[in-house]
């Protein structure tokens, strides 16, 4: 099998669809048949990810406006269900991922839901096969957009292991024990939500992540508004070896977020066996199981005791090798798997 590859979106780096386009092509690669070639579609600029041997589609934004015929391709993995590179050929067969449908949940307009349901539609109708990242967002598939009678497969992300180096310190380090919430700085994340936690005792919050600067004065307004605006620490994007001190050194991980495909950072975390606290909105409960703390509203006192009575439960119990062990489903490996069977199938439909 010839497999092209999209990851055009590697192009935001600090993100999940980054991480996801940059794990999974490397564990498809350690997974092929002997038979099985991959290209990966990309600008050259970002072919570094890979190695030097590796073959390459180059990708460039003209191609949104005239894409380039790929006859010795036999099978397209789109891997982001809104992209503008999108090949025409009737005699490849295309399988799309599904990460999200988030704007659903966000609060949108409804002229907005409709237009981005429209662009949807039109990427599912394209495609051979669909891939959803939860059973949550192959629900929010089935409930809003026609798949007609092409497969829905749900594949979980993997997460990757990663490895702390003692000489790891990380540019900001907490002068008091502190709580991690790891994200892009905006509204959908929720961050603000946590302010309260920090009233009646020393904990500092730090909330690392690409930054929206008006979602950033809104956690800043909350936390002055709480009087515990000097403990509240939005840093912006970190390091891979950062990231891990972070989740090493926290006294929990917190992801309140209200819209979420998936959710990597709570994996990350929980590799650690820390205390995870997240919403239990959309498929955030597929990944921390029973081995995580749920947030089900987002009154203060709702959210404190909720934090309180886990942060107990966790000193009690000592769970901490029960939750790195249900982090062992999700491997890169096992998902890369799943994508060549469903490939192969594909390709045989």
């Amino acid at each position: 099998m010839k497999l092209a590859f999209d990851c055009e979106r590697m192009k935001y780096s600090h993100t999940g669809i980054f991480e996801y386009c940059h794990q999974l092509g490397q564990a498809l690669k350690a997974g092929r048949g002997s038979a099985d070639q991959i290209s990966y579609y990309l600008h050259p600029d970002l072919q570094q990810y890979f190695d030097k041997d590796d073959s390459f589609l180059d990708q460039n934004s003209f191609q949104k406006f005239i894409f380039p015929r790929h006859k010795h391709i036999d099978l397209w993995h789109t891997t982001y269900q809104l992209s503008s590179y999108i090949p025409e050929s009737k005699s490849m067969k295309r399988v799309l991922t599904i990460h999200d449908l988030n704007f659903l949940h966000e609060g949108k307009s409804a002229s907005k839901t409709k237009s981005y349901l429209k662009k949807h539609q039109k990427i599912i109708d394209s495609a051979d096969h669909i891939v959803a990242i939860s059973n949550f967002t192959k629900q929010d598939i089935l409930r809003n957009l026609d798949a007609g009678d092409k497969p829905i497969t749900v594949i979980y992300n993997g997460c990757a292991e990663g490895l702390l180096s003692a000489q790891t310190k990380p540019a900001y380090i907490a002068g008091a024990p502190f709580l991690f919430a790891l994200g892009t700085v905006n509204p959908k994340k929720n961050f603000h939500v946590l302010i309260p936690l920090l009233t009646g005792n020393d904990f500092e919050l730090i909330i690392a992540g690409k930054i929206e600067p008006d979602y950033r004065d809104k956690i800043m307004e909350e936390a002055a508004h709480y009087q515990v605006a000097d403990r509240v620490k939005v840093i912006g994007p970190v390091s891979e070896q950062e990231k891990l001190w972070y989740y090493k050194n926290c006294e929990a991980f917190l992801f309140p977020s209200i819209a979420e495909g998936f959710g990597i950072p709570p994996i990350e975390a929980m590799r650690f066996g820390k205390p995870t606290f997240l919403s239990s909105a959309t498929s955030l409960p597929e990944i921390g199981g029973n081995v995580a703390y749920y947030f089900n509203t987002y009154d203060p006192d709702d959210i404190k005791k909720v934090f309180e009575d886990g942060m107990n439960s966790y000193n009690q119990t000592q769970p901490a090798q029960q939750i790195i062990s249900h982090t062992k489903q999700f491997n890169w490996e096992q998902s890369a798997a799943a994508y060549w069977k469903v490939y192969r199938e594909t390709l045989n439909q």
